[in-house]
């Protein structure tokens, strides 16, 4: 990049961030929700940029995600790590540190300043920015990241404002980048082996899903000067609705194709009283403490309701406060059976042949020996939808989703999360390798990322519904399913 290039790039990318800085501090009501601005560029769906041999990769926030996101690509082929920045310098050297000892050549360093990532963003070496720092920063450095060329792939919620979606939109139209929210849950194996079953039709006509991030996180607001919690628990401070929605959302969004077919229409939100987190407050913290001085407003459990242009219902809860077992719900249902996840189980009334026949020989067996111990207590009963099959096993054997069956082993081997970290990163790298178009793009990262700002402007406007925008700009209705790929 030429000196003046460089100058122009950088001058651009100011005027960019003072907007988004404007945009972030406006509130989100019906009106701004449903407005669809005009195309800047092209619709980026199903993009598809030139293949390459090797993808050079940068890294912005190398922390408790990003340093695992660098360490994972260490172990994926077809991968230069040419730069990482981090305004931590001992987490920075941490990183920078585990690449010099596989072997790696060294990345580039760059610290200093909050803004010390667009010195990096001007290298002409990288094709590829992973973005994982505090969710403020995720919209302005993804739009930086793009502006100077490079595709974009950014933690959630990719957005926390409708301004903010839209300018991630517009801003990947412009440019023809990729903007990928990170969804890592969408590569876990349930979620994969869910999908596997839609597309297969097992469900039949799909109805209604449950989506949710149930994960108690009190113990994050410890976390004082560092860490998630040094800056996630204010979040709880500001707004009160479903603050981190994408978890559960994103795999029954796949399922359901949204923006593939079908798409968001309108969402109602209602919050619990806040009273976890103070309460957690008094009891850890001493009186004069700053945690016991802040206000939290955020609901310990939001409850959503999203309603498809197809009629299609989501159910979409977010507690990360209340004393209870993790959960994401998982939950699809159609007009020939449902699927809930924690735990798995399924029930559907018309199963494929080689389940059914698995069925029959054990209910064969059970009667046998119900009749040998002399028609004792109850008659052994067919098993139906009006009961959960807990046992996986024999699902995952033929539904289990190709790519998992490929790279499940290694996946876990590598770990993040049960290995769904490594499968959407080595996922992504694959898709830019060779000429693919990602598994999710920015209106998945609009649309999922949406439904903060506006349940957080339903709870205000005592529930009432609230628009959600067509990011697609109607491109949603042409859009081509997420395919089973092995």
């Amino acid at each position: 990049m030429s000196t003046l290039d460089r100058r122009s790039f950088l001058k651009s990318v100011a005027a960019l961030s003072a907007a988004s800085a404007v945009a972030g501090c406006s509130s989100t009501n019906n009106t701004s929700a449903i407005l669809t601005p005009k195309a800047k560029g092209k619709s980026v769906m199903g993009l598809v940029v030139p293949k390459m041999d090797v993808v050079r990769i940068g890294f912005i926030g190398v922390g408790q995600r990003g340093s695992g996101h660098v360490k994972h690509y260490t172990n994926i082929e077809g991968v230069e790590i040419k730069a990482i920045c981090d305004i931590h310098v001992e987490m920075l050297d941490k990183s920078i540190d585990f690449v010099v000892n596989k072997d790696l050549p060294k990345p580039a360093r760059y610290t200093g300043s909050e803004h010390a990532y667009r010195e990096m963003l001007t290298r002409q070496d990288i094709d590829m920015v992973i973005i994982s720092t505090p969710w403020q920063w995720h919209t302005p450095m993804s739009i930086e990241t793009m502006e100077s060329g490079k595709h974009a792939f950014v933690e959630v919620p990719a957005a926390t404002t409708i301004e903010e979606c839209w300018q991630l939109v517009d801003t990947a139209e412009r440019t023809q980048k990729n903007c990928m929210m990170m969804e890592n849950v969408n590569y876990g194996r349930d979620e994969l082996m869910v999908l596997n079953m839609v597309r297969q039709g097992l469900f039949g006509d799909l109805l209604h899903g449950e989506a949710a991030y149930i994960h108690e996180l009190r113990w994050q607001m410890k976390e004082i000067d560092e860490s998630t919690g040094s800056w996630r628990t204010h979040w709880h401070t500001k707004k009160n609705g479903n603050l981190y929605p994408t978890h559960g959302l994103g795999p029954v969004s796949q399922y359901m194709n949204i923006n593939r077919g079908d798409r968001f229409d309108y969402v109602t939100s209602v919050s619990s009283p806040a009273l976890g987190r103070a309460a957690y407050a008094k009891r850890e913290f001493p009186a004069d403490h700053e945690r016991n001085q802040l206000d939290y407003i955020t609901g310990d459990m939001n409850t959503s309701i999203i309603k498809t242009v197809q009629g299609r219902s989501i159910v979409v809860q977010h507690d990360t406060t209340s004393p209870r077992p993790y959960s994401r719900h998982n939950l699809i249902q159609g007009t020939n059976g449902t699927f809930a996840g924690f735990p798995n189980r399924i029930a559907v009334e018309t199963p494929p042949p080689a389940i059914k026949a698995i069925y029959e020989n054990e209910y064969a067996t059970t009667l046998a020996l119900w009749e040998k111990d002399g028609s004792k207590g109850r008659k052994p009963r067919k098993p139906s939808f009006h009961g959960w099959d807990r046992d996986m096993e024999k699902w995952r054997a033929q539904f289990d989703h190709p790519m998992y069956v490929r790279m499940g082993e290694e996946a876990k081997r590598n770990g993040g999360h049960g290995g769904m970290d490594f499968l959407m990163l080595w996922r992504m790298v694959y898709c830019l390798r060779n000429g693919e178009p990602l598994d999710q793009d920015v209106y998945d990262a609009a649309a999922w990322s949406a439904i903060f700002p506006l349940s957080v402007a339903s709870v205000e406007d005592r529930s009432n519904s609230k628009n959600i925008p067509d990011f697609t700009r109607d491109v949603w209705k042409t859009g081509k399913p997420l395919g089973i790929v092995s």
